[in-house]
């Protein structure tokens, strides 16, 4: 608190007593008729007393967020597509338009499960680099279980990839952890199916339903940004272009109104039913980048995210674009019903 010109137009006594008044109240913690009790006077005269001190710059009240967070953009990035949890970080100064998730999206994200995730909980995690990201920047988590929601994108990597995050959040969190070591994408529905059946598998298939808070990537249709288009042939990329897939999250594809296409694609996958995940009561995306932009806003539109840590860039299209959701995210409605 500090004394700005035109508080020194008060008197002395005035002064010094609107100074104690809001050092009880704002730094001290204590309600106005605690206020009033101690100086003699009523919880009227300390409210008038508490709002002067405010208008005449006695008291200047200042709402500070680290330099990286943008307060400002999340607020109403949460206020226009219904999230339960919105946050925006500044995008590097130098990105390009085609620059990658900004790194430090996994950290932030890290933070946010650190508040969501509650003792006895159990965590889900899909595959993606953001959410790999996020796992090597976990740093606290209350005890809960870690199950991997998806495959991998290539089983030889599964050490430096989901499979590793779902490691790292139970050695943070001290919990049991139930790994997928299988990749997301098998040649045919039958190959799909037996693996579904192997016992390490299936177990951890046993914990979709138990997952109360889940971190989930985001890409678009294009090489390098999802992992899904890099894994199929030329000829059914074209196909399911064709469908109008404007997003992929976890191995399920999307329009640009959010709707689900190429549900046959599923059957060939290791991952978390589209069905399983509306009902997980806590979904945090974690995309960012203007060149993933619209397809955030796909999946948004999806009803299966209830919260999103992303980037100012991605954040501004997302503020702007013309066509904003029919319905907020926190009703968990498909687009297709």
């Amino acid at each position: 608190m500090s004394a700005g010109r035109s508080a020194l137009r008060m008197g002395p006594a005035e002064l010094v007593q609107a100074a104690a008044m809001a050092r009880r109240f704002y730094l001290e913690g204590k309600s106005k008729i605690q206020i009033a009790e101690e100086f003699g006077v009523s919880r009227f005269k300390v409210a008038r007393v508490l709002e002067t001190a405010l208008e005449r710059d006695l008291v200047r009240i200042e709402i500070r967020v680290p330099a990286e967070l943008d307060a400002e953009r999340s607020d109403a990035l949460r206020a226009r597509y219904g999230l339960r949890h919105a946050v925006v970080v500044e995008s590097p100064a130098d990105a390009a338009e085609d620059a990658p998730d900004p790194e430090n999206l996994g950290a932030v994200a890290a933070d946010l499960l650190g508040e969501l995730v509650n003792e006895g909980d159990v965590l889900g995690l899909a595959w993606g680099r953001s959410t790999i990201h996020m796992a090597a920047a976990l740093h606290r988590l209350p005890p809960c279980t870690v199950v991997q929601l998806t495959g991998v994108y290539d089983a030889g990597t599964a050490e430096r990839g989901s499979v590793e995050a779902v490691r790292r959040a139970a050695q943070v969190s001290g919990g049991d952890a139930h790994p997928i070591y299988a990749p997301m994408l098998l040649p045919d529905p039958a190959t799909a199916a037996a693996l579904r059946s192997q016992t390490g598998i299936a177990r951890a298939f046993e914990y979709f339903d138990k997952v109360t808070v889940a971190a989930v990537s985001i890409g678009s249709w294009e090489p390098g940004i999802s992992t899904v288009h890099d894994m199929l042939s030329d000829e059914e990329r074209a196909h399911y272009a064709s469908l109008g897939v404007a997003a992929e999250m976890s191995a399920h594809l999307f329009d640009a109104e959010g709707r689900r296409v190429g549900r046959d694609l599923g059957e060939r996958c290791i991952t978390v039913e589209a069905d399983r995940l509306r009902r997980i009561p806590e979904v945090v995306a974690i995309a960012g980048g203007l060149r993933k932009a619209a397809a955030i806003g796909a999946v948004l539109r999806s009803g299966l995210v209830t919260s999103l840590v992303t980037d100012t860039a991605a954040a501004d299209y997302l503020l702007t674009e013309s066509a904003p959701p029919l319905r907020p995210a926190l009703e968990r409605a498909d687009p297709d019903d």
